[in-house]
């Protein structure tokens, strides 16, 4: 029923579990979250703000934070596990006493990791054995969300049942959620977009013009989809919101960290400092995988020996314009 109300407990005090907090309350649900940040928590139950991560955004009322995963985690009916991808095994294994049995959860970082080469779905799976695990991804920046502005996403999980009602608990006037039992699709487009959004970034940083941009995204699509492909996934949903229309989001806005990091890297700044950006840790794992499996990924190659130093962007840029020429897949 859309009238139902359960406690969502939500994991992770930055932009994007603050973002999603503020979703769940204005769908009426009890909201719980957990960050370690004190400073943070207490300015969301005093201020109905956090300002560290989303400044200026007022929060909807509903959410009580704390720095107590137990008190957060208590009587949980879905958990959002909004932790950095690559700390997502860590940060699950200290607090997978305190998860109830019977909560659904629900994976909200994008990325592969960098350790194992798993989908964090996997992850997921391993720190919190005995739970079903579903994922939620689409083009969707913190402060859009935050903001109740329009937006569309993806909840998947492999028993659509489950993943359509997760849709409809989570789902809001301004926050619409579609189904999907694509599991592996899913979580393969939030995790290459971002490192194309890199590459896209590198190209602006470099100034080397929008025709170049166009042609960088597009190539960088065929490669999710041969990846997504051989890895299982269903070719509707590379096209759909975590797909294609993730990658469009990423690779056009200096919102994204993962743009954001590329300028810097192609404009020569110093990189030292700047905020997260999980392609950074997706790339070479990527590209390993890739290799393993034969898989045609020159971007996604040419993005790993950029990070690595192992090529100029000049270089790169020249290794991609003399391959091969071929048609168009």
């Amino acid at each position: 029923m859309k009238d139902e109300r359960v406690k969502v407990a939500v994991l992770g005090g930055g932009a994007w579990g603050t973002a999603l907090a503020t979703v769940a309350a204005r769908g009426g649900h009890h909201v719980a979250l957990y960050a370690r940040d004190a400073e943070s928590v207490n300015d969301i139950n005093l201020n109905k703000r956090n300002e560290r991560y989303l400044p200026d955004i007022s929060l909807a009322d509903g959410i009580q934070a704390s720095t107590n995963p137990a008190d957060v985690l208590k009587d949980a009916a879905i958990v959002l596990a909004a932790f950095p991808a690559q700390a997502m095994r860590d940060a699950l294994g200290g607090i997978a006493s305190h998860v109830p049995p019977s909560a659904s959860i629900v994976l909200c970082a994008k990325g592969i990791e960098r350790s194992t080469g798993r989908l964090i779905s996997e992850v997921v799976a391993e720190a919190l054995p005995g739970h079903a695990v579903s994922a939620l991804s689409g083009p969707s920046f913190a402060t859009d969300v935050a903001r109740g502005l329009p937006t569309a996403v993806t909840i998947a999980s492999t028993e659509l049942e489950t993943a359509d009602r997760l849709a409809l608990l989570l789902s809001g006037p301004a926050f619409r959620c579609y189904s999907t039992d694509d599991l592996v699709g899913v979580e393969i487009g939030g995790a290459l977009k971002n490192v194309l959004a890199l590459a896209a970034g590198a190209a602006t940083g470099r100034g080397l013009g929008a025709s170049a941009l166009a042609a960088l995204v597009t190539r960088g699509f065929a490669e999710l989809r041969r990846i997504a492909q051989a890895l299982g996934a269903r070719p509707e949903t590379v096209m759909g919101l975590s797909g294609l229309g993730d990658l469009m989001l990423t690779c056009s806005s200096p919102q994204s960290r993962n743009y954001s990091y590329g300028m810097a890297l192609g404009a020569g700044k110093p990189l030292e400092g700047l905020p997260l950006a999980e392609g950074v840790a997706t790339a070479p794992i990527a590209a390993e995988i890739c290799a393993k499996r034969g898989i045609d990924a020159p971007i996604i190659m040419a993005v790993t020996a950029l990070l690595a130093r192992h090529l100029t962007i000049d270089e790169a840029v020249t290794a991609l314009l003399n391959r091969p020429l071929k048609t168009e897949d």
